[in-house]
């Protein structure tokens, strides 16, 4: 009768333990499939070119305050009208 109960008991846990194990295989396997990465990827790509594309507009703001600027200190705006 013990020997039965380890016997079930050691099948049980081994069961157990391979469903798990195929689950956070399948989990993995899905998680590197080209076509997930190659989403990631992309949305990589997405957020790099949005933060450029911000940098260079806060850029040109930044360098026409600075002409307004020198160009007042300067009195060339005054030069023009």
């Amino acid at each position: 009768m013990k020997r039965g109960f380890w016997v079930a008991l050691g099948l049980g846990a081994g069961a157990t333990g391979a469903v798990i194990a195929s689950r956070w295989t399948r989990k993995q396997a899905k998680r590197v499939a080209p076509q997930t990465l190659a989403r990631e990827a992309k949305g990589g790509l997405m957020d790099l070119s949005k933060l450029v594309s911000e940098s260079i507009q806060e850029g040109k703001r930044a360098m026409d305050e600075r002409e307004a600027e020198l160009r007042q200190k300067s009195g060339l705006d005054e030069s023009r009208r």
